[in-house]
């Protein structure tokens, strides 16, 4: 919003004019303020209004990590958005977002100098994701997504295998959030 800047009038004709000039103010639209409604698709094109997510590809042999993250995704949607989503591949849908797990590892992160144990692993999972329209037409893409969590590791081995579950569904929902801010927030 700019600046006007008026002479002072004397009377009421110049209280009437600067009244007259701050409505106008307020009333102009003014132009790249970065104001726009949330959920508003900017890449997507008005006619979408159902998106099918299906179950997500892997190429990890780690177990369920791909339902995961299609289970985080299609929350965020239906948190942020006023799409119908379905949960599986549709004729009928207007497009549908595919995702594929591309890979994911485990790497000691840090160890307790005294016992010479590993404390904790640094989870880092690969994906990629590609949204079309029901004639094949790409409305968006993003081909190298990474993302990270640390986890802690414990002397109990069943909670050590349990806790890298978590690491996936935090992980999951950060991709999440950042796949649908940028379908959805393009500036």
């Amino acid at each position: 919003m700019g600046f006007l800047l008026v002479q002072r009038g004397t009377g009421r004709s110049g209280f009437a004019t600067l009244l007259v000039i701050l409505v106008l103010g307020f009333l102009t639209p003014s132009s790249g303020c970065g104001y726009h409604v949330a959920g508003n698709a900017t890449h997507l094109p008005p006619t979408v209004s159902t998106l099918a997510v299906p179950v997500f590809a892997t190429h990890v042999q780690t177990f369920h990590t791909e339902m995961s993250f299609t289970q985080a995704v299609i929350r965020e949607l239906n948190t942020r958005t006023r799409y119908h989503i379905l949960n599986k591949e549709d004729a009928g849908a207007d497009a549908t977002l595919r995702g594929t797990i591309l890979g994911q590892t485990v790497a000691l992160l840090t160890f307790d100098a005294v016992s010479g144990e590993t404390s904790s692993y640094l989870v880092t999972i690969t994906a990629k994701v590609v949204l079309t329209d029901h004639a094949g037409s790409v409305l968006y893409e993003n081909p190298a997504l990474s993302y990270h969590e640390q986890y802690q590791s414990t002397a109990d081995l069943s909670s050590f295998i349990q806790e890298g579950s978590p690491a996936v569904t935090r992980i999951s929902r950060d991709f999440a959030r950042a796949v649908v801010s940028d379908m959805l927030e393009s500036f």
